[in-house]
């Protein structure tokens, strides 16, 4: 095995291992929001007497800050920063976008299918919904909201591949 391989292995294997980590910070503070979350719908909905759409979207805008004190502190903490307030809105148009997601899913349980018990409620919005919601949210918040801060080779005009240095892309050496 080459030096490049090598070199290439190991990037791999940090790589891996930072996106365990931030899916482990992901995982935990969307499980904190989530028991936020659905504790709210049901205080709202069952206790309050609220409708679900209205308990749905009071339990996710309450979740959601929650998420995004977690998020931004802990889980993507090592990104490029935005302002706070530029963040926020960025946030709260991807989990505007997760909530749409979460109420089509409560939404056509209830009104088209007729499901209006408190078991097909929660499984619609806070399973299925929530579910579709969390993966759309991973993958928005790592493009948009906590994106990555360009590597310094990245703004010197090479790219991140070339980041082994005496070597090629290809992982060759370079000509002594």
């Amino acid at each position: 095995m080459s030096g490049g391989d090598a070199a290439r292995r190991l990037d791999l294997t940090r790589g891996l291992r930072h996106g365990h980590r931030l899916l482990a910070r992901f995982g935990t503070i969307g499980a904190l929001a989530f028991v936020v979350d659905v504790g709210t719908f049901n205080l709202c909905r069952h206790l309050l007497e609220l409708g679900p759409l209205t308990s749905k979207t009071i339990a996710v805008v309450v979740a959601t800050s929650l998420a995004f004190v977690g998020n931004r502190s802990w889980t993507f903490e090592g990104r490029g920063r935005r302002g706070a307030g530029s963040a926020y809105v960025l946030f709260g148009v991807v989990n505007g976008i997760a909530l749409l997601i979460a109420l089509a899913c409560l939404a056509t349980s209830t009104y088209v299918l007729g499901l209006t018990s408190p078991l097909a409620e929660n499984i619609s919005s806070n399973l299925v919904g929530v579910g579709l919601g969390t993966l759309f949210r991973f993958w928005a918040y790592q493009r948009w909201v906590f994106p990555t801060a360009p590597a310094p080779e990245a703004e010197a005009g090479t790219d991140a591949a070339d980041a082994v240095p005496g070597h090629h892309r290809d992982g060759t050496r370079l000509a002594a």
